[in-house]
């Protein structure tokens, strides 16, 4: 199965430009709270300092009993301090990433969902082993519909299949067909590590991509 392509990258962070907006779109009310929850999620003395002030500041211009011009000055000057506060930090906040970046978590997100497939495939095996004969799930070597992320079935498949399985090499899937052939199917991957005499680290490797239907 192809790779999935990277999606394309958004231009920017809606998350950073969304907390940034806060103190704008708030006349910076609600900066207080923007900024105590950018402290709260990078444990910054700093920014809950900023929150803390600013909140300190609207408390003064709505319970004190300011000169109306003074009070809105104050007003004016905590939601323009407020607002370009936000604008300047949030780079630090919300870093821009890197293509190199957005391609490695698509990647995790792409091995992520195929872990999900096998995952699912494994159940649907266990809950109803004929819809699953019928699906053909571990038989990456038939035509099919359904993918079952990766898996394969170690007793029935050729050996050229067993050699998408990581770390199985020509020799080494001859030598698995050849104790089947002999001795019968395997029931575990712990099974067919004993016979085919894997190291307990290549056994980890293929478990998670293993099935052994009988």
């Amino acid at each position: 199965m192809p790779a999935l392509p990277p999606p394309r990258p958004p231009a920017v962070d809606p998350q950073g430009v969304a907390w940034s907006a806060v103190p704008i779109v708030t006349l910076g009310m609600g900066s207080p709270f923007s900024f105590v929850y950018a402290a709260n999620r990078h444990r910054s003395a700093k920014f809950a300092a900023a929150g803390v002030g600013y909140g300190a500041g609207y408390v003064a211009v709505f319970t004190t009993a300011l000169p109306v011009p003074l009070a809105i000055v104050l007003f004016m000057t905590l939601w323009v301090t407020s607002s370009v506060h936000a604008l300047v930090v949030r780079r630090e906040l919300y870093p821009r990433r890197t293509p190199r970046d957005r391609m490695n978590q698509h990647a995790i997100e792409v091995a992520q969902y195929r872990r999900s497939l096998r995952e699912a495939a494994r159940r649907l095996l266990a809950e109803d082993p004929a819809l699953a004969a019928e699906l053909l799930i571990g038989r990456p070597d038939l035509p099919r519909g359904y993918d079952d992320g990766g898996l394969i079935d170690v007793n029935h498949v050729p050996a050229p299949t067993l050699r998408l399985l990581p770390g199985i090499e020509d020799e080494l899937a001859e030598k698995i067909v050849r104790i089947r052939t002999e001795q019968g199917t395997f029931v575990s991957v712990e099974e067919l590590g004993v016979d085919a005499d894997l190291s307990p680290d290549l056994v980890s490797r293929i478990a998670e991509y293993t099935i052994f239907i009988r």
